[in-house]
């Protein structure tokens, strides 16, 4: 058959990941290039003998040098491709997304097909960051898409970190499409309010992955007395306090995001002076504390940026959630989480229970959590799937 596009052609063997729909492939897949192919462009993946196998992005600059759009190798990667593609993750989201819910990961990179590109939604804001060398050759393309689809009154722009770096692209920041952000957006998620920096805060603004990990916390959480650390602007303490929680301890290094916590208890009703907003290190905390509590909750920030960070991270972890147990009632409830991509989903598990054998306790798990539907990942693809998490009863 005729390609549409300059091939790549992998060593023998190499193929069979992509034929099991894993989206990567590393540079030492790769027996040769064409050498018309410049990085960020669309390449045909052949076989050793070959046979075509895929379209994707290749990008020789890069460890993952080719990622899978497409296993059609007859296939025309244009404008009505990434159009089918954007309205395929929208038809998704208006299935999944709850009532009284307007803030959600509209579009989640290869999990929808769309490898490099993350969209988040807050009300009429669209955030977008752009990770990869193919989807940045595209970028205006795909913002004039999105505004035609959601008609937003803003795209904000927030492509850096290490996937830039990797692709050996700059970061950039700034308004995309539209009107000014404001310093913070209003939104609604599952009928509660929070008020959103897209601009200067963590990730594009606000953890839209812990949203369904959100609800279930809250509902278990009556009657309780509640530690919530590594807080950011408090939403599981608001989740807490609206599912009946007794008093909430809200903890956090940031005073900024300290501040942001008590504002969104207060808009949702709940006094900061009864709900507890405290700046401190969550590590010095447990260890200073003589409080006890009937659920603490530990969502911290990634402690293994690369697989180097593996080991010392997970001395992190295991430290934390020691103390956390420590200061678990009998019959508690831990919630706990890592969002390190590369500590996996069994490690995070073995870690975890360790530290409650070091305390002499036993844990229950409840509920095996993660990233809420507006996050989806291919099942031939489990690094995509970053965030981990355990609900477990501390006996």
């Amino acid at each position: 058959m005729t390609l549409p596009y300059p091939a790549i052609r992998l060593k023998p063997g190499r193929e069979a990941s992509l034929l099991r729909g894993h989206p990567w492939l590393f540079s030492g897949a790769i027996a040769h290039v064409d050498p018309s192919l410049s990085p960020g462009a669309v390449a045909a993946a052949l076989a050793s003998d070959g046979r075509p196998v895929g379209l994707g992005f290749f990008n020789g600059q890069s460890d993952i040098s080719f990622r899978l759009l497409t296993a059609d190798s007859s296939t025309n990667i244009d404008r009505d491709f990434w159009k089918l593609r954007i309205e395929s993750a929208l038809s998704l989201r208006r299935r999944i997304i709850p009532p009284g819910t307007n803030a959600y990961r509209l579009i989640n990179a290869e999990g929808d097909g769309m490898p490099g590109l993350v969209v988040d939604r807050y009300a009429e804001v669209l955030v977008i960051t752009i990770g990869t060398m193919g989807m940045e050759n595209r970028r205006e393309s795909i913002v004039d898409l999105l505004v035609e689809s959601l008609r937003p009154k803003s795209v904000l722009e927030r492509s850096e970190g290490r996937s830039r770096q990797r692709e050996g692209l700059e970061e950039r920041i700034g308004i995309a499409h539209g009107e000014d952000i404001p310093e913070r957006i209003a939104i609604n998620e599952n009928g509660l309010k929070f008020e959103v920096d897209a601009v200067n805060g963590q990730k594009t603004g606000f953890f839209l992955d812990q949203r369904e990990n959100r609800r279930i916390i809250g509902s278990v959480s009556g009657s309780m007395k509640v530690l919530n650390a590594f807080a950011y602007t408090g939403a599981f303490s608001v989740y807490a306090a609206s599912g009946g929680a007794d008093r909430v301890v809200t903890v956090e290094a940031s005073e900024l995001a300290c501040e942001a916590a008590v504002r969104n208890l207060e808009i949702n009703g709940f006094s900061a002076g009864h709900h507890t907003v405290v700046a401190a290190d969550v590590f010095t905390y447990l260890r200073q504390t003589d409080e006890t509590f009937d659920m603490v909750i530990l969502d911290p920030p990634a402690f293994a940026k690369t697989r180097a960070d593996v080991e010392r991270a997970g001395r992190g972890y295991k430290d934390i959630n020691l103390q956390a147990v420590k200061r678990l009632n009998a019959g508690g409830i831990l919630a706990t989480f890592s969002c390190s991509n590369h500590l996996d989903e069994e490690l995070f598990q073995k870690i975890v229970l360790s530290a409650v054998r070091d305390c002499s306790r036993t844990g229950q798990v409840l509920r095996i959590l993660g990233a809420g539907p507006d996050h989806p990942v291919l099942l031939s693809h489990p690094e995509g799937k970053y965030l981990k998490g355990l609900l477990l009863r501390i006996l």
